[in-house]
């Protein structure tokens, strides 16, 4: 059982950054990939970010790329989401994810255990 707690989130203003942290329970955190994702009401949770359990390979979501960036540390169960030149289009909840079976890194069924969501507005 792994649980997954973020936090980070908040109101930014367009073009401000927010980092947003998940700390995970359980000694076998280095080994799942982890990823990062976000819905808005009445859409389905998207792809934001996933980073491998050695953090040797990360993806993004073609929203993102060049301005979010994913990081861990495994010696803290911490995974980290630093979002720079947000965008109002960014606002949403965000959710971090662990993978323990496998699976495309990209959809959400491929993950097992899930936070219960930070919630970041952009304001224009």
């Amino acid at each position: 059982q792994v649980q997954l707690v973020e936090s980070g989130g908040g109101l930014v203003q367009a073009g401000g950054s927010l980092r947003l942290s998940c700390a995970a329970s359980g000694r076998t955190f280095s080994w799942y990939d982890m990823g990062w994702f976000r819905q808005t009401p009445g859409k389905e949770r998207a792809f934001v970010a996933s980073i491998s359990s050695g953090s040797r390979h990360t993806y993004y979501a073609d929203s993102v790329k060049g301005r979010f960036t994913i990081s861990r540390d495994n010696a803290k169960n911490t995974v980290f989401l630093q979002m720079n030149l947000l965008k109002p289009e960014d606002t949403a909840v965000y959710y971090c994810a662990a993978q323990v079976n496998g699976g495309s890194n990209d959809q959400d069924r491929s993950y097992d255990y899930w936070g219960q969501g930070t919630q970041v507005t952009v304001s224009s």
